[in-house]
């Protein structure tokens, strides 16, 4: 890909990264818009690392993606997990030569994988991800395909953290919204003030060490389910 056709691609992958707000729609968005914009890429799955170690393939645009995924988690090894682990892109070229991670790369090769890129997208508290990029031809994912992933792992990086701050922004509005609807129902049902049924969710919450959000929501949830006894 020419320079001026690699700046084109990134720019229109920035875009359309920039049209979505929901962390799942992002996420999507990722995985369709880097196999759009790499060279030679044929299949691109989005994986996450849970805080306890478990992997999960958050996003993928094909079959075939998903089951190389769930290849490298099965055996524990592979460009994307190793990619993740050290903060590094990996770049197979061929998959028949590379002697790294051999019982993944024999098993893949038979499955019909001729090359990959993996790169770590985030690491956080609340895990870690990388992004999977195959491609059936060997040599099929060059240096310019590096390059791109590369710059492109970094607009989906910083796609994430904004999808990841509206999401916490709305979850924080819900939340508010659903206490406020507790304290209302404690209110009428126990004849108490505002500032007593707010009181009350926060001894709950701070004795049965659980969020105040939860607490109210099973405040709403034990209502209706007497309005529906009723």
């Amino acid at each position: 890909m020419p320079y001026d056709a690699q700046a084109e691609a990134l720019t229109l992958a920035a875009r359309r990264l920039n049209e979505v707000s929901s962390l799942d729609e992002t996420l999507g968005e990722i995985a369709r818009t880097a196999q759009l914009s790499v060279p030679g890429a044929d299949h691109v799955g989005v994986t996450l690392v849970h805080p306890d170690g478990s992997f999960e393939t958050v996003a993928v645009t094909g079959q075939k993606g998903q089951e190389l995924d769930q290849l490298q988690y099965e055996l524990g090894e592979g460009p994307c997990l190793h990619a993740i682990e050290d903060a590094t892109l990996v770049h197979v070229p061929d998959v028949r030569s590379e002697t790294r991670w051999s019982a993944f790369m024999a098993e893949a090769s038979r499955r019909g994988l001729g090359s990959q890129i993996g790169v770590r997208l985030f690491a956080d508290r609340m895990g870690r991800a990388g992004l999977n990029i195959y491609s059936e031809r060997p040599g099929g994912l060059d240096e310019r395909s590096v390059r791109t992933a590369d710059l492109f792992a970094a607009q989906a990086a910083l796609a994430v953290a904004k999808a990841r701050a509206i999401d916490q922004l709305e979850e924080g509005m819900r939340s508010r919204q659903r206490i406020g609807v507790a304290v209302g129902i404690l209110m009428h049902r126990y004849a108490m003030s505002e500032e007593r049924a707010f009181a009350y969710l926060v001894r709950a919450s701070s004795h049965g060490n659980v969020k105040l959000r939860e607490v109210a929501a099973e405040v709403v949830r034990e209502f209706k389910g007497g309005l529906e006894e009723d």
